[in-house]
């Protein structure tokens, strides 16, 4: 059965546009290679910067700046939010990225959105409505207590910005496992280079692929890496405005300048070794409502993976 409650003691529709927001930040932040982007940066910033209610505590701002300043391991959950008039959405896009400095390595962790977990104040319930009862500080608050894992900083992208995102990089190559087809794109088996719109339709097959979320949350974090690698020689000084406009308008984070510069200076190598963790789980129908059951010894065992990633 599902976890019913986890103590936090221990610290189709638009979803794809997610990516355009999470990579370009990731850019500036862990692939970029040119210090003069900073004095860009600032205005996008304070456009992005959204700090949470928890942000206000002293004592949480005194640890985060504690790690980032040691370079210890920090976590970061990246929500990709599909925002419709009136409503507020749900976060179709959840993935929790453990960056540890001393190692030079990352953990990606998908985290399946309809996953049944408890959410405080709610109940039961898939982990990707807890953005539409509370907004990101309810999501961050249930992915801390699912997992036993603390969230150090968050980044939130509702945006249709992703072709634009790509082609500003000049595209993105990716290793391709199965030749498919979807919108107007045909992709073979090996190494693909896509361009925006084709990046976008890379990212949203879902159907055509045996192992239906799993499989497209592969290729979610396939989009990913190579995004923050092609950032790390990335030059084009002429593209900077564009991306940072992109950054701008679409990306909210509790990030400010300092813990930016601190993130780009200090745990820039974590893109060469990128470990991708998958939720063993299986699909359930509860009161007539189909969910991602996952069992007790799943969470645990991603707990550990998680915390002796950031302890070694």
């Amino acid at each position: 059965m599902a976890r019913m409650q986890r103590s936090s003691g221990k610290k189709r529709r638009k979803w794809p546009y997610w990516v355009g927001g999470i990579l370009l930040l990731f850019i500036l932040i862990i692939g970029g290679g040119a210090f003069y982007v900073y004095s860009q940066l600032g205005s996008a910033v304070n456009t992005m910067h959204t700090p949470l209610a928890r942000d206000e505590d002293p004592e949480r701002q005194k640890e985060l700046k504690g790690l980032l300043d040691e370079k210890d391991s920090i976590n970061m959950l990246l929500l990709g939010v599909d925002e419709r008039p009136g409503d507020r959405g749900r976060s179709d896009t959840m993935i929790l990225m453990s960056l540890n400095p001393k190692t030079d390595s990352m953990i990606m962790l998908s985290i399946p959105r309809d996953t049944y977990v408890n959410i405080p104040g709610r109940g039961m319930d898939k982990i990707n409505h807890a953005y539409a009862f509370g907004g990101v500080e309810l999501a961050v608050q249930t992915v801390e207590e699912t997992f036993d894992i603390p969230v150090h900083v968050y980044s939130r992208v509702n945006m249709e910005g992703f072709k634009q995102g790509i082609d500003a990089i000049g595209g993105v190559t990716v290793n391709n496992n199965q030749s498919f087809s979807q919108g107007g794109s045909d992709f073979s088996e090996g190494a693909i280079h896509l361009n925006g719109e084709q990046a976008l339709d890379y990212i949203r097959m879902r159907k055509q692929d045996p192992r239906g979320d799993m499989g497209r949350n592969n290729r979610q974090r396939a989009v990913v890496a190579a995004a923050m690698e092609k950032g790390a020689s990335f030059s084009n000084i002429t593209k900077f405005g564009e991306i940072l406009d992109i950054l701008g308008g679409n990306v909210q984070t509790d990030l400010d300048m300092k813990k930016i510069q601190k993130l780009f200076t200090g745990y820039l190598g974590t893109r060469h070794n990128i470990e991708t963790l998958e939720i063993e789980g299986s699909g359930s129908t509860i009161n007539g409502v189909w969910y991602y059951v996952v069992p007790d010894s799943e969470f645990d065992r991603i707990n550990s993976e998680i915390r002796n990633h950031m302890e070694s």
